[in-house]
């Protein structure tokens, strides 16, 4: 009678069949994992981006009061800072008073303008007078010069119709060099008008200025976003285009995935793009190739390798590539944040 075989335990067969299953299990994943390896080109060397916008003062002076806090979702137009005006009130009103001055001396020249105007007026009545009288004066001369010939006036009569003629003659004479120095004193006085219309046009500029320097003082959000961090307090002096804090523009966001140079063969604009982000488990994100750069991301370092010094390593290259969302959930993507990306390989 033949030896019968030992049956195997059932814990055995358990093992054996959890075995055989895990290793079918892992050969499926391997044969999925390489096909998608075959399909698709992927980096986990990729960040989501955001702007993140300096907010500076456009003028100095001593901090009065800080009205935000870390990491706070503000709007377009909030106040964030506001400087001491004392200094900025005190210019402006320097600068109205300036104004003031200005106009008040283009007035009292305009009025001089005006009198003089008058006065040549007189000018011109007083050369009419004075010509009848020197027309009168040149008659008397005339009539008495045939009187003396007839012998009918005496010399003396003679001399003293001639003298009245040279004074009536003066007078004329004064009279028309009067008009001609009023008319140059409205000309000299329209030229300083000129010059006070431009002195007031500059006054203006200033007092304008003033009034710009004193709404600096009031430092508002550029656009709706999230502020950085705080690093400033009441008291503390500023200097104008010093940075005071800065702010997260989350109305849009992008990620900068930088590949290899070996995987952006075939790759191009609007190519469809799937993004898994670290943070947010279990969710595939829809996007698209916006840009793709025109250089290596180390060409635009701060001290670009030079391989021209014969010490020469051959290094891989990345190159970067701007991919957006299809249907971005800002209140979920953070600026920094680490993805990956996969973007499906073209069929060659």
């Amino acid at each position: 009678m033949a030896p019968q075989k030992p049956k195997m335990h059932p814990m055995n067969l358990f093992i054996y069949g959890v075995a055989i299953l895990t290793l079918i299990i892992g050969v499926f994943y391997l044969i999925i994992y390489f096909i998608h390896l075959k399909n698709y080109e992927e980096t986990s060397d990729a960040q989501i981006e955001a702007f993140i916008n300096p907010i500076s003062a456009r003028t100095g002076g001593f901090i009065k009061e800080v009205r935000f806090t870390e990491h706070q979702h503000v709007k377009k137009g909030d106040t964030l800072i506001i400087l001491d005006n004392q200094e900025p009130n005190t210019k402006l009103s320097e600068a109205e008073a300036a104004v003031e001055d200005a106009n008040a001396q283009l007035i009292v020249l305009q009025a001089s303008i005006a009198a003089a105007r008058t006065a040549t007026l007189v000018n011109q009545d007083q050369i009419i007078g004075a010509k009848s009288r020197l027309w009168e004066q040149q008659q008397n001369i005339k009539r008495y010069e045939n009187l003396l010939k007839e012998e009918a006036a005496t010399g003396q009569e003679f001399e003293q119709v001639k003298s009245k003629f040279e004074v009536a003659s003066s007078d004329y004479q004064a009279t028309k060099n009067n008009l001609k120095a009023s008319i140059s004193r409205i000309r000299e006085m329209e030229s300083r008008r000129a010059i006070l219309l431009a002195n007031l046009k500059y006054k203006k500029a200033e007092l304008e200025f003033a009034r710009i320097n004193l709404m600096y003082t009031i430092v508002t959000a550029p656009g709706n976003g999230t502020m950085g961090r705080r690093s400033i307090m009441e008291g503390q002096q500023v200097q104008a285009g010093q940075t005071l804090a800065s702010i997260v523009q989350q109305k849009e966001v992008w990620v900068t995935a930088n590949f290899k140079e070996t995987q952006v063969n075939g790759m191009h604009l609007g190519q469809k793009v799937e993004i898994v982000i670290d943070a947010i488990d279990d969710q595939i994100y829809e996007g698209k190739i916006e840009a793709i750069a025109a250089s290596t991301g180390s060409k635009f370092s701060l001290l670009p390798v030079d391989n021209s010094t014969g010490n020469f390593v051959k290094i891989v290259q990345r190159i970067p590539v701007k991919v957006s969302f299809k249907n971005p959930n800002v209140s979920l993507f953070k600026a920094g944040m680490n993805v990956k990306v996969m973007v499906r390989k073209t069929q060659s």
